[in-house]
């Protein structure tokens, strides 16, 4: 059976003065962790290990590329990367990295159109943030991965972009989706939607604040999920090395079957979500006569 062990990660994070070197160190013993678990795929969130403030004078790819080649995973981690030599314009990257340590590939945000409300100036993360455009999908001795940074779970096309690339997961490492936040609920429950709609498995993990940052303690304030199409994996919001078994060969049936009424000795069809909703449930002709699913809507 084809399996992906996925590891994800909520860590403790650090900002301010020697938050590089505590987290570095920190993301070091996740990864430790999670390879000892047998994790295959370790991901970080967003902007972790850093950096996230301006100027950005460093980058940990590095130092992730390590990693991945002592323990012998794969490995997703965040960081601003900046544009020029002044640090001050930066892509928010997420950088995955192979079992032999070289760089597999980069997602670079690229939704919504421009808010640089959500970044320059801000609390924790502070850099001018430059879109990108493109969609990328890695393929991999585990399978097809695609990467969608924190609130693009929103932005339904960044996921099916990944799905209709043939994504057997895709990661969507986000900053601070905590129950403190009021978009939670609705956080979670697209997460999952995200799985049920593309027929892949989907997976987001947070930032936890350390309490020189948040005085009111860790425990419980982040949003880790592993969702397939038909259930919810793994749903906490505890810091550490959060693990579980992605079935690639269940997926593959789920996407090759056909939606049916239950046979007579059958108590119920054998799924619990519709099946090759990529194929059946993208008619080309309704596409074509209602141009704006292939458009897009105008600006409102």
């Amino acid at each position: 059976m084809s399996t992906i062990r996925l590891s994800m990660v909520q860590p403790i994070t650090h900002f301010g003065p020697g938050a590089r070197q505590l987290n570095l160190e920190s993301a070091e013993k996740y990864v430790a962790a999670a390879a000892a678990d047998g994790g295959q795929l370790v991901v970080f969130p967003e902007s972790f290990p850093g950096l996230w403030s301006a100027p950005v004078t460093w980058t940990p790819e590095a130092e992730l590329a390590a990693m991945a080649r002592r323990y012998g995973v794969y490995v997703i981690g965040g960081f601003a990367e900046p544009t020029d030599s002044a640090g001050q314009r930066c892509w928010n990257t997420l950088a995955l990295y192979g079992p032999d340590g070289a760089e597999v590939g980069k997602y670079r945000r690229t939704t919504p159109t421009g808010a640089p409300w959500i970044y320059k100036g801000g609390r924790f993360w502070d850099f001018d943030w430059v879109n990108a455009v493109e969609l990328p999908v890695f393929q991999t001795d585990l399978g097809r991965i695609g990467i969608v940074m924190c609130s693009e779970v929103y932005a339904t096309e960044c996921s099916r972009a990944m799905a209709l690339q043939g994504a057997d997961l895709t990661v969507l490492p986000a900053g601070l989706p905590g129950p403190r936040s009021s978009l939670y609920q609705t956080w979670r429950t697209l997460v999952w939607a995200r799985a049920i709609e593309n027929l892949m498995y989907t997976a987001v993990c947070g930032n936890t604040l350390h309490p020189d940052a948040d005085p009111d303690g860790i425990k419980g304030q982040g949003l880790t999920m592993i969702c397939s199409p038909e259930e919810i994996l793994l749903d906490t919001g505890d810091d550490g090395v959060h693990t579980a078994d992605l079935d690639l060969d269940r997926l593959q049936f789920l996407r090759d079957s056909r939606d049916r009424l239950p046979a007579p000795d059958e108590k119920d069809v054998p799924w619990g979500v519709k099946p090759g909703n990529l194929r059946d449930w993208r008619r080309d002709a309704v596409l074509q006569a209602n141009p704006v699913l292939l458009t897009g809507a105008p600006d409102r």
